[in-house]
């Protein structure tokens, strides 16, 4: 499993920088990416896919501990859908 340090270490490794500067760029990133989502539009980047903001309609579940039954509100959720080129090289 990769997570955000491996990540920074590779854009360090890729563009010859500190980690420092490569933990900034990629916090920009994720920065850029959650501010957008969070004015209702969608970010597409090429060869990965495109993350956008969809609202989950208020629905009734159950308490699993008292089997009670309750009211979901509506929400907002992030999604993800991959690009083709994503999905052909994962295969």
């Amino acid at each position: 499993m990769a997570n955000k340090m491996d990540l920074v270490e590779k854009v360090a490794m890729t563009i010859g920088s500190t980690k420092a500067d490569a933990e900034r760029a990629v916090e920009a990133i994720i920065d850029m990416i959650t501010t957008t989502l969070q004015q209702g539009n969608e970010v597409s980047i090429a060869g990965l896919g495109i993350f956008e903001a969809k609202t989950r309609a208020g629905r009734t579940g159950r308490n699993p501990r008292t089997g009670a039954t309750i009211q979901i509100k509506a929400m907002r959720v992030p999604k993800f859908r991959a690009s083709k080129t994503l999905k052909d090289s994962v295969k």
